[in-house]
């Protein structure tokens, strides 16, 4: 009888427990792989016992995860920052919002396989940087922070190569798509990459960079659409990115390549 008892106890803790996880809401959520998805999948189970089944669908592009989310097929992303959200909403008409207080910065950085420093780039080099206008804009400032080119209105935050007033070095400066960039480094002399896609290609810009952003209005956040940013599991979403768990895990995690924004 006693073993007996025993089972049914486990019987019964093991149905309560499926059945509480069967009660939770699915979140479903797209990221980029690195650090996005990472953080998300670290996040996971404190966000099940808070009642929230949060499902993390990676990509590997800066379009679908907007897209998908805006035409209801995902509930949120969390990958971009805010310049990216306003250019993205402005130029495809989409309707996607802010859902959660500033996450981590990526700092955007400079590599090269072929120079150790800036002086050591040749007349004509080639230069490349992301294709999309946000990070395009954001790669042509860190060229002018470098000293490389000079823009003509720092304070713009969406610059493109029209803007470009002094190119000393006669730099070439091509634009392709930002997942592309790590690839083609051994192509070119100097790229610009964001860091979630440096962090993939084993690139780590405190180690690797020629230079790295010192300011940055980039911060990554969660998105969603203005009809569930207000839901509860949208909300306890955000409350874990920026919860001391969160910070914890970037910090050690990632040594600095990432930076907690909060």
């Amino acid at each position: 009888m006693k073993n007996f008892s025993k089972i049914a106890i486990a019987i019964s803790l093991a149905a309560t427990a499926f059945a509480a996880a069967a009660d939770n809401i699915k979140l479903t959520v797209a990221a980029s792989p690195v650090p996005h998805a990472e953080i998300l999948a670290a996040l996971k189970p404190a966000l099940a016992r808070q009642g929230v089944d949060l499902d993390i669908k990676v990509f590997n592009d800066y379009v679908l995860p907007n897209t998908q989310v805006e035409e209801k097929q995902l509930d949120a992303n969390f990958f971009q920052h805010i310049p990216y959200l306003d250019k993205f909403n402005k130029d495809r008409g989409t309707h996607l919002v802010v859902a959660s207080k500033p996450v981590h910065i990526e700092p955007f950085a400079a590599y090269s396989l072929h120079v150790k420093k800036t002086a050591q780039l040749k007349d004509g080099a080639t230069v490349a940087i992301p294709n999309d206008p946000t990070n395009a804009g954001r790669a042509l400032l860190l060229l002018d922070q470098g000293g490389l080119i000079k823009l003509r209105d720092r304070s713009n935050i969406y610059p493109t190569q029209k803007d470009i007033v002094a190119n000393p070095r006669h730099l070439k400066i091509r634009e392709l798509e930002a997942a592309t960039l790590p690839r083609v480094l051994d192509q070119v002399d100097l790229a610009l990459i964001n860091a979630n896609y440096a962090l993939e290609a084993k690139l780590n810009p405190k180690r690797d960079a020629l230079f790295v952003e010192t300011t940055s209005p980039y911060a990554n956040l969660l998105v969603a659409r203005p009809d569930n940013k207000d839901s509860a599991a949208v909300k306890k979403l955000a409350a874990a990115l920026n919860s001391p768990e969160a910070k914890k895990f970037i910090v050690e995690k990632y040594q600095g390549a990432v930076i907690p924004a909060f």
